[in-house]
């Protein structure tokens, strides 16, 4: 998968993480596999940046390319499904 890594955390608005996923090799392709504990070991100690990441990763595991980078009101990280058996009658 071909991914700027740098861009799409601009886009994302954490840019600021870039340099430590260029440091510790974080590709399009070792993009999809990060877990919550490798987030924490790349100093993500935000507890919200590691769920916005964590949650356009899944999307990234989903082949779904065009929710990496929405987070505009009404896209599916603004608005997230929720949880099982909230809000639903």
């Amino acid at each position: 998968m071909s991914i700027d890594v740098a861009d799409w955390l601009g886009r994302l608005g954490l840019g600021q993480y870039a340099p430590a996923f260029a440091a510790n090799d974080i590709d399009g392709e070792v993009l999809p596999e990060l877990t919550a504990e490798d987030l924490t070991g790349l100093g993500i100690t935000s507890i919200g940046h590691r769920r916005k990441l964590l949650a356009v990763i899944a999307a990234l595991r989903g082949g779904a390319p065009k929710l990496l980078t929405e987070t505009a009101p009404g896209s599916p990280l603004s608005n997230p499904p929720p949880p099982a058996g909230e809000g639903r009658e």
